[in-house]
């Protein structure tokens, strides 16, 4: 694969960033005093330098922007189980409600919606650069920086910075920033073990602040393993995490980091109801292998591997003019399977027929069970420079942000030995899956695109009435190609996507005194299609199209409002948010079977308006206690009649007008309450998710769930050289309820039901996501 372009993109950025970084700073900023920020002692972290300082246990925080945003800090995360991935960590906040089949937080089957709105549509940032699947927008929360490097994690429920390099931000940004070195040197370790015969281990090294260079560098490992909650499987899990920082006071700061990811993990059935009911938590994939079972547990091991890197920096230019820079890159490559049935005969490539017949282990009556593969393999990388002026009570931002991103997506198959076991679940070892006779891979898919994405942004600031008024105006517009090739015999072999959005926003916000202040906004977002509406599919066994692809490509475009009043007293912090969307082309992730593999895909949903009202509150600590409480009351309803989903119903429209949105509960909420008195600490959660459709139709639902979660804890004195050591206790899922989490593949109907032209439609059952049962995590850290 040529990956000058992909080279070229981020080398020049990078390369001259490290040199700023590592030796030295512009000539404005040198005339600054070196300053050191001090973070924890000794390379361990204390909740803000005082144990059980926070708001509301470290579950909300004081904010001034003109957004609705909600912000986890360092005291609450680091009495959560160390494996919890972030969606898991940001739960409690307002709009956020998380599905996911893994108590412990180690799986990829993890699903967020915020304010109805589907995780394709958040963006997810770390240190400024971007996480979510290039090609799909799904983001997966446990291949993240590891939960001990995290400083806080805050979500903008409403919509996206303008210098976010975010495509698909429409339902907020989750943003995650990483702990800074200390500038002691010293460490962390700790050491969990618990349900499901769970284990981790975690040590991260710290430089302190090396001589006169003002360098402080932190390196990381962790490793983690569990058995599936509910039937057979295990997964495996390694992760480095680098930093390296150096600060020149002024707010300059410079900072690379570098994650490196490792992991191998076994899929969870998503059944539909019908099944749920009749299984329940024992409908599972196959614990034994017999010939033609293509639904043993080993063909659903997802391997993947992946590493980023991010160089974010900022420095004064000149008196009142400042320039940031966030370049960043990122390659990953995994594997999606499946199991299914395939013929040694009569196949096809395509709309190929393919010859002879193959030799496969295990055949019975003409066919075999073999492991569907899915393969994808990316490169990524991308700079946004910015350029500020601050000119008193105006301040003034131009800036840009370019991204190359290169993806081969393949879905080879593989033979199974006798006992069920594939070759090579990475693909890395010669004759690890089934070649042709002229020894080519039979291939169901082979997709390569190249997207390239250009923006401009501008915005402005203007402070007024001493600074108690802010105006705030931005206009960005972003402009997407995407090149398309679909190697299969037969189908359309080039493809492409180009669309040019304005996304322009106004925001205000009134300080009406030091406690109350008003907030408003009105912002614009879009989101490109996803990868999978470019190419066409086909069934290795007829030859035919499985799913066509998309000839009418058209981009969700969103207008969102709110209004809202924060209050940050003495004792109590909160706030209340109005909000309303929306959407013309709303897309719906769902999830695509091709030939036994689970791939994302989208569902363009119409029209779309979504309203409602947040609020969360939180007490600061009052005799070692703080409390805290969200809310919220959400009403998405379908605009349009949909297209609908079956073939045989040719035009006709499904009556979907006025029906609530799919994944839309009316109402959610949660409790918190935290003890901590320096020694002893605790945290008792509840989380309500309220009724959820999963069909177009509202002709099929979930229940609403409820989910309780306990940590117990105890500091001990300094032993030795361990210093601050720690004992917790964490349990998930407390009352081990049995319920489904989420809504996993929606689908137009669930019944038959007559479309608008008198054609009766027939239903296809959706299906979802089992709610991971109850776990208990007990971990022992200490510093040094």
């Amino acid at each position: 694969m040529d990956k000058r372009r992909w080279i070229l993109a981020c080398g020049c950025s990078w390369a001259g960033a490290a040199i700023v970084l590592l030796g030295g700073m512009p000539a404005a900023a040198q005339d600054t005093p070196e300053q050191i920020t001090v973070n924890g002692q000794s390379g361990f972290d204390s909740a803000d330098g005082v144990h059980g300082v926070a708001p509301g246990g470290g579950l909300i925080s004081v904010q001034t922007g003109p957004q609705a945003t909600s912000e986890v800090t360092r005291d609450f995360i680091q009495k959560q189980p160390p494996s919890a991935n972030a969606f898991q960590l940001i739960s409690l906040v307002p709009g956020a409600n998380i599905s996911t089949a893994d108590p412990l937080g180690l799986s990829t089957q993890v699903g967020i919606t915020v304010r109805g709105l589907g995780q394709t549509e958040i963006g997810t940032l770390l240190d400024g650069m971007p996480l979510n699947d290039a090609a799909y927008y799904d983001s997966y929360p446990s291949q993240f920086i590891d939960t001990e490097n995290l400083d806080s994690i805050s979500l903008a429920q409403g919509s996206a910075n303008l210098d976010a390099p975010l495509l698909n931000a429409a339902g907020g940004v989750l943003s995650l920033a990483s702990r800074d070195p200390s500038d002691h040197a010293g460490g962390l370790v700790d050491a969990s073990y618990g349900s499901y015969h769970s284990n981790r281990e975690f040590i991260r090294l710290e430089s302190g602040t090396l001589g006169a260079s003002g360098l402080r560098a932190s390196l990381s490992y962790s490793h983690a393993a569990a058995d599936n909650a509910r039937g057979s499987g295990r997964d495996r899990r390694q992760h480095v995490d680098f930093k390296l920082v150096r600060d020149w006071g002024d707010g300059d700061h410079g900072a690379l980091l570098v994650t490196w990811h490792d992991a191998v993990t076994t899929s969870y059935p998503e059944p539909d109801l019908a099944d749920w009911h009749a299984y329940g938590f024992s409908n599972n994939y196959d614990g034994s292998f017999s010939p033609g079972d293509a639904n043993y547990w080993r063909l659903y091991q997802q391997p993947y591997r992946l590493v980023y890197g991010a160089l974010p920096f900022r420095f004064t230019l000149a008196q009142h003019l400042h320039l940031s820079v966030t370049a960043y890159a990122q390659y990953g490559y995994g594997n999606t399977p499946g199991g299914t049935d395939l013929s040694t005969s009569g196949l096809f490539e395509g709309s190929q027929p393919v010859p002879g017949t193959l030799s496969l282990p295990g055949t019975v009556n003409g066919s075999a069970a073999v492991m569907a593969d899915y393969v994808g393999q990316t490169w990524r990388s991308g700079v946004v420079p910015a350029i500020t002026w601050d000119a008193g009570a105006q301040h003034l931002t131009l800036g840009a942000w370019y991204e190359y991103v290169d993806e081969h997506d393949t879905q080879p198959f593989s033979a199974l030995s006798p006992d069920g076991t594939p070759a090579d679940i990475w693909l890395d070892l010669p004759g690890s899956s089934i070649r042709l006779a002229n020894g080519q891979q039979l291939l169901a898919s082979d997709t390569h695109m190249i997207a390239q994405t250009n923006a401009i942004f501008a915005s402005d600031q203007i402070c007024f009435l001493a600074d108690r008024l802010t105006l705030d105006l931005g206009f960005k517009e972003a402009m997407v190609s995407r090149l398309g090739w679909n190697g299969l015999p037969g189908a359309a072999y080039r493809s492409g996507f180009n669309d040019a959005e304005p996304l322009p926003r106004l925001a205000l916000r009134y300080r009406i005194d030091q406690h109350d202040q008003l907030f408003a906004n009105v912002t614009t977002n879009f989101l490109a299609p996803a990868q999978s509406t470019l190419f066409a599919t086909y069934d290795p066994s007829t030859g035919q199209v499985a799913s066509a692809a998309s000839t009418d490509l058209r981009p969700e475009y969103s207008i969102a409002e709110e209004l809202g009043w924060r209050y940050a007293g003495d004792r109590l912090i909160g706030s209340v948010t109005l909000f309303n969307y929306n959407f013309t082309n709303r897309q719906i992730s769902t999830v695509l079977d091709l030939n036994g593999a689970l791939i994302g895909g989208t569902v363009n949903a119409g029209g779309q308006t979504s309203r409602g009202v947040d609020t969360e509150f939180g007490l600061r600590p009052w005799h070692h206690l703080s409390p805290y409480v969200s809310g919220e009351y959400l009403y998405a309803t379908i605009d349009n009649d949909i297209q609908a989903g079956d073939i045989q119903s040719g035009s006709d429209l499904l009556p979907t007008a006025g029906k609530i949105a799919v994944g839309s509960p009316r109402l959610s909420g949660a409790v918190g309450l935290t003890y901590d008195d320096g020694t002893l600490f605790g945290v008792l959660s509840v989380k309500y998710t309220g009724p959820q459709y999963s069909t177009f139709m509202d002709d099929e639902r979930i229940s609403d769930h409820t989910q309780a979660d306990m940590t117990l804890g105890v500091r001990l004195p300094n032993i030795a050289h361990a210093q601050h050591p720690e004992l917790r206790l964490n349990f998930v899922n407390l009352t081990d309820s049995a319920f489904l989490s989420g809504v996993a593949n929606p689908t137009t109907n669930a019944q038959p039901t007559t479309g608008r032209r008198g054609t009766v439609i027939a239903g296809t059952s959706p299906t979802y996501l089992v709610g991971g049962g109850f776990a208990a995590l007990l971990t022992a850290s200490a510093g040094f």
